[in-house]
């Protein structure tokens, strides 16, 4: 069939306002939004429920048209831009946006995967419950997207990653079928958890339309604190000194080196610090309870005591106001933006067991200013479950291809020793397709292989990505 019979096939299932095929129009969705990737399509397909996805996949199976699922295009690898060959179709789901049901007896939600975050947290909220997912692009990514790449975010410590927080999906397989498995069950013992396939295989297995969402009591009292630290070590121990004094009440802690900071305060002159002096390394850390005017900020600073005595934290500030609070999580937040307006990096978003991560910063950064002349770390993360974002600059210049190179060889080779993981919550994507390989055994490459095979024989879907 010619790209232009499929086109005008498309067009009769989604209609004008589900099409586009004017250059200026893709534009948007053709290219990431750090300005790494940007792909050719045939057309940009936007169904408006899941009977139309369905229908457009089975044309594309019919006539072997390579099929790119697209939520928010806030992805960091890739995973959602087409290849330059100009022969697939990116199958954005951002019409598909209803919240569906919100069922309070069972604490959950049922919503179109393309339900922005932000939106989400709002229809949770206006319940008074939370949906806890929560990261940076909140305000643009789509729900979709972030079942595919299985987000993480900064409340993973306490609830677990966004596979922690689903009981069903609803997605059209690759032959075009839909697969409807929305229970809001938290027992269903019966064979393989299908959901668990789809959910982080970044649109390679077929594409999550609809899912059933966890919902947990809102926060009532919430007490947030800056704890600054000598040495990134020391965070792994105080991170256990608050866990055993608070239980779960821990919700966020994240760690920050003065070199993120430091480009914060460059790039966004209206950051305030909560310290007057400047320290190496800074813990953000957040406590959250549903009772109401729980002593959050006494209990913590009881907790902290030990470590003062101790020597291991050197200053705190617990916020006094829900905007001195504010102001300390903007410092975090904006440590993403600042690094893109500092130019181009070589990126590692990185997984290790928490009890290894001092040793690993400790070890990598002589490593790699040994090897890369003139290069400098950018460290952060999200301490409480192992993810760090080890990122390297180099003031002035953009990273060469084999500057990229040998820091991904120090770092990913130090992981292995460690028994780490080089994507903790970013996936693969086509920027790492090819490295996972160094690092899977074949036996587990050969299931993955095996898996795509099974769903996907005709390699349509997300073709490129992950394996």
């Amino acid at each position: 069939m010619l790209p232009t019979q499929i086109i005008e096939q498309l067009r009769a299932i989604v209609g004008d306002a589900g099409l586009m095929t004017d250059a200026a129009d893709m534009a948007p969705y053709l290219t990431d939004w750090r300005g790494n990737y940007t792909g050719m399509a045939l057309a940009v397909v936007r169904p408006a429920s899941t009977a139309e996805v369905a229908a457009v996949v089975k044309l594309c199976a019919a006539t072997m048209t390579p099929i790119v699922p697209q939520g928010g295009n806030t992805g960091l690898v890739g995973g959602g831009i087409p290849d330059n060959t100009g022969n697939a179709i990116i199958v954005s789901l951002r019409r598909m946006n209803r919240i569906r049901e919100v069922d309070l007896a069972n604490s959950a939600m049922v919503v179109d995967a393309g339900c922005i975050l932000q939106t989400i947290q709002d229809a949770a909220r206006e319940h008074q419950q939370l949906f806890p997912l929560s990261l940076a692009a909140e305000g643009s990514c789509t729900i979709g997207g972030n079942l595919s790449t299985n987000a993480g975010g900064t409340a993973v410590l306490r609830y677990g990653n966004t596979r922690d927080l689903v009981l069903g999906i609803e997605a059209v397989m690759p032959d075009g079928r839909i697969w409807n498995g929305l229970k809001a069950l938290r027992k269903d013992n019966t064979g393989y958890d299908l959901k668990h396939l789809l959910m982080g295989a970044e649109g390679t297995l077929g594409i999550i339309t609809a899912a059933v969402l966890k919902l947990f009591p809102a926060a009532q009292s919430t007490c947030t604190a800056m704890i600054a630290l000598s040495r990134a070590a020391d965070s792994v121990a105080l991170l256990k000194l608050i866990r055993d004094g608070l239980g779960d009440r821990l919700t966020g802690f994240e760690l920050m080196s003065r070199v993120c900071v430091d480009g914060v305060v460059k790039h966004f002159p209206a950051t305030v610090e909560p310290f007057a002096n400047r320290y190496n390394w800074q813990v953000l850390v957040e406590l959250t309870d549903s009772m109401p005017q729980s002593p959050l900020a006494d209990a913590l600073a009881s907790a902290l005591e030990p470590a003062f005595e101790s020597g291991l934290a050197m200053d705190a500030v617990i916020a006094s106001s829900e905007a001195q609070s504010v102001a300390m999580w903007n410092i975090r937040e904006h440590i993403p933006e600042a690094e893109k307006l500092e130019g181009k990096s070589v990126k590692h978003d990185i997984s290790l067991p928490i009890s290894r991560i001092g040793e690993f910063i400790d070890i990598a950064e002589p490593r790699l200013m040994a090897a890369l002349r003139n290069a400098r770390v950018i460290c952060f993360g999200h301490i409480g479950d192992g993810n760090l974002h080890y990122n390297l600059s180099f003031p002035g210049a953009a990273p060469t291809s084999e500057q990229t190179k040998i820091a991904n060889k120090i770092v990913y080779d130090l992981l292995d020793e460690m028994h780490g993981s080089i994507s903790a919550e970013h996936g693969l994507g086509q920027l790492k397709r090819e490295e996972i390989t160094r690092h899977k055994s074949e036996v587990e490459l050969d299931i993955m292989r095996a898996v795509k095979c099974a769903l996907d024989p005709l390699g349509i879907m997300n073709p490129g990505k992950v394996v």
